[in-house]
């Protein structure tokens, strides 16, 4: 007899572009950092940077610029501060975004914010965000090996005392998919910056409004049909 449990142990989110449209804030600070160093960012090298680490990021910028003997610490330094200003001011929901958070919560399923941002950044975010809202919160500087690796959502899971398996987590950047997938997680895929190619164990959507419980539900269906 086939049985399916009714719905996700967790539901695991990523921040930037997937539950606040930051991409845009991220892309004025680089924009900007790519002209103090006497240089235009090209297109190209922000669409890599998208779900990044701070490191990966600037390696990525150093290199766009063909200034790979720049150190990454003043870098990183300049972005932080810079990203600190533009969180404080300019944050806003990704369309549904608020609506599913708060109907998680109110069924009582265990949450994590995993990210690729560093966590003095995530503290000023989850001013916006509410800190009540995620009981593990998982920061790009807090992980040995971040995005695209599988370490972030293994960890939050570990953390959370669910296995990774009956879990959902959400999703806009190819670093971030990548990352859920090889974890083993159920992904749901909302671009906001850059296209998602198609993936076995992925689902996905143009929006996160109108997605509820239900559907979350559905996305670990056939990881959880037991006999």
């Amino acid at each position: 007899m086939t049985q399916s449990r009714p719905g996700p142990a967790a539901v695991l989110f990523d921040m930037d572009g997937t539950l606040v449209d930051s991409e845009r804030l991220w892309d004025v600070a680089l924009r900007e950092l790519a002209v103090e160093y006497g240089g235009l960012l090209s297109d190209a090298a922000r669409v890599a940077m998208v779900g990044s680490d701070a490191a990966t990021s600037m390696r990525i910028l150093h290199a766009d610029l063909g200034q790979q003997w720049r150190p990454l610490e003043p870098s990183q330094t300049w972005i932080a501060r810079r990203m600190t200003a533009l969180f404080r001011t300019g944050l806003v929901w990704r369309p549904g975004a608020l609506a599913l958070l708060r109907a998680v919560r109110t069924a009582g399923l265990p949450t994590a914010l995993v990210t690729s941002t560093a966590r003095p950044l995530v503290e000023v975010a989850l001013e916006t965000l509410g800190r009540h809202n995620f009981d593990v919160v998982v920061a790009g500087d807090e992980v040995h090996t971040p995005k695209p690796h599988p370490e972030p959502y293994r960890l939050a899971a570990h953390l959370l005392g669910v296995p990774i398996e009956r879990c959902v987590a959400i999703e806009d950047s190819r670093a971030g998919v990548t990352s859920a997938l090889a974890a083993g997680a159920a992904v749901l895929g909302v671009p906001s910056e850059v296209p998602l190619d198609p993936a076995d164990g992925l689902h996905l959507l143009e929006t996160l409004a109108g997605v509820d419980l239900t559907l979350l539900g559905t996305l670990l269906a056939p990881a959880q049909a037991t006999h």
